[in-house]
C-alpha cells in the first residue's frame, strides 16, 4: 500500500504531502489540484511502462495522461530552480524519490536524481504492475458496440483508461467468481461477476440485467440491458435507451468488483450522471473493497459518496483508520496561486472532526438562504 506521497514544484503545488490510507477521498472546488495529485502517480507509472523512468526521465504525455510541456508541469511559484520532485513511500518501507529537470518546451523531463530503496521491490508494487487500474473522468458514453482488445483484457487485465474495454472484459469474465467474496451483494444469486454486476447495478436501476457478447472476428463487443418485471425479462434494450448513468458507471463497478487484495484503483468522478442513492451505494462498495485490501484513490465532488463511506464506517464495514479525507483548498486572499490540503478525520460513528469552509457545505448554505 502507498503510505506517503510528496510533491514539490508540480503545477499548483510548491510543496505538498498526503499520507494515503486504504480508501482515499480527494475533494475540493474545481481547479484546486485534486487531479494534479493523482497525476503524480500516473506520470510515474506512465514513464515506467514507456521505459523512460529509469534512464531518460519523466514522460509528460503518454497513454495515461497528457500534461503538455515542462512549462505546464512546473509550478509557477516553485521553491527550487526548475526541479520537479516526486516521492512515494510504501508501507513495506520502500521509497522512490525522483527529481526531474523541467525544460519549458520539452515533454520528457530529464532525470536529475532517481533514488530507490530497493529497485526490484519498488517496481513490483501495484503502481507499476498490471494490478493498477485508472478510470478517468472522461469515460466512454453509451452505445451498442464497444471496442475489444485481447491485449488490454486478457494480457494486462485492464478496462482501459476510459472504460472502453469494459464490455469485452465482462464478456470474458462474466462466469468467473469475484475475487473478494466480501464484496458480494446480498441479493445476488451467485458470486459470478455478472450476477454481482446485476445486483450492484440494481441499486441504481432496480431489477436491471446486463448482457455482453464478444465478437472476436470484428474486435468488438455488444452491450444491452434487460429488466425483470413480474418474474419475466423485458426485451433487450440498447444502452442509449436506458439512461446515461448506467453505462457510465459500469466500468467503475466492474473494476471494483473484480479487484483483488493489493490492487490499486484510481478513479475520477465515479458519481457522474448517477442518482444520489447510487452515489451513496458506490461509497459503500468502495469502503468494502478498501477494508479487504484494495487501495483506492477516489476524486469526487459528491457528498453522497462521502456519506456512503461515513455510514459504512458507522456500520463497521470499514475501520475509520482505513479512510483518508483530503480537502484541497486555495487562499484567494494571497498573491500566489497555491493549494493547501486539509485532512478531516472520520471517527467510528461516521462523524467528521472538522468541516472547513467549502467542504461539502453547499447544501447547508443553500438551506440557510431558503430560511432567510
Amino acid at each position: 500500500m502507498i503510505s506517503n506521497i510528496y510533491l514539490r514544484n508540480f503545477k499548483a503545488f510548491q510543496e505538498a504531502e498526503i499520507p494515503p490510507c486504504q480508501l482515499n477521498i480527494l475533494t475540493g472546488l474545481n481547479g484546486m489540484g485534486k487531479s494534479t495529485f493523482l497525476q503524480s502517480l500516473l506520470l510515474l507509472r506512465q514513464s515506467f511502462l514507456q521505459k523512460t523512468l529509469l534512464d531518460k526521465g519523466l514522460l509528460l504525455n503518454g497513454s495515461y495522461i497528457e500534461i503538455g510541456k515542462g512549462k505546464d508541469a512546473l509550478s509557477m511559484y516553485g521553491t527550487d530552480e526548475d526541479i520537479i520532485t516526486f516521492e512515494v513511500e510504501w508501507d513495506e518501507k520502500l521509497e522512490l524519490l525522483g527529481e526531474f529537470q523541467s525544460q519549458d518546451e520539452f515533454d520528457l523531463l530529464p532525470t536529475k536524481k532517481l533514488q530507490l530503496s530497493d529497485s526490484k521491490a519498488v517496481f513490483e508494487q501495484s503502481l507499476f504492475k498490471d494490478n493498477c487500474q485508472f478510470l478517468s473522468a472522461e469515460r466512454i458514453s453509451p452505445k451498442t458496440f464497444f471496442p475489444a482488445s485481447a491485449y488490454y483484457v486478457e494480457q494486462i487485465h485492464s478496462l482501459g483508461n476510459q472504460g472502453e474495454f469494459t464490455v469485452h472484459f465482462i464478456a470474458k469474465n462474466r462466469d468467473k467468481d469475484i475475487p473478494i467474496k466480501a464484496l458480494a451483494h446480498p441479493k445476488a444469486n451467485s458470486y459470478t461477476l455478472l450476477a454481482q454486476l446485476d445486483a450492484w447495478l440494481g441499486e441504481i436501476a432496480p431489477n436491471i440485467r446486463v448482457n455482453s457478447v464478444l465478437y472476436d472476428e470484428f474486435d468488438m463487443a455488444r452491450l444491452s440491458y434487460q429488466f425483470e418485471v413480474g418474474g419475466e425479462l423485458t426485451d433487450e434494450m440498447k444502452p442509449t435507451n436506458v439512461g446515461f448513468g448506467l453505462t457510465y458507471v459500469l466500468p467503475v463497478v466492474t473494476t471494483v468488483l473484480f479487484a483483488q487484495p493489493g490492487d490499486l484503483l484510481i478513479i475520477e468522478n465515479p458519481e457522474s450522471h448517477l442518482h444520489p442513492q447510487g452515489q451513496a451505494r458506490l461509497g459503500k462498495l468502495f469502503a468494502q473493497a478498501a477494508e479487504n485490501g484494495v487501495q483506492l484513490f477516489i476524486e469526487t465532488h459528491s457528498d453522497h459518496v462521502l456519506n456512503g463511506v461515513r455510514v459504512a464506517t458507522k456500520q463497521k464495514t470499514i475501520s475509520p483508520e482505513n479512510v483518508g479525507l483530503f480537502f484541497f483548498v486555495r487562499d484567494f486572499e494571497t498573491d500566489e496561486h497555491k493549494t493547501e490540503i486539509i485532512q478531516p478525520f472520520i471517527d467510528e460513528n461516521g462523524r467528521i472532526d472538522k468541516r472547513p469552509k467549502g467542504f461539502f457545505d453547499e447544501w447547508g448554505n443553500q438551506l440557510d438562504e431558503l430560511m432567510k
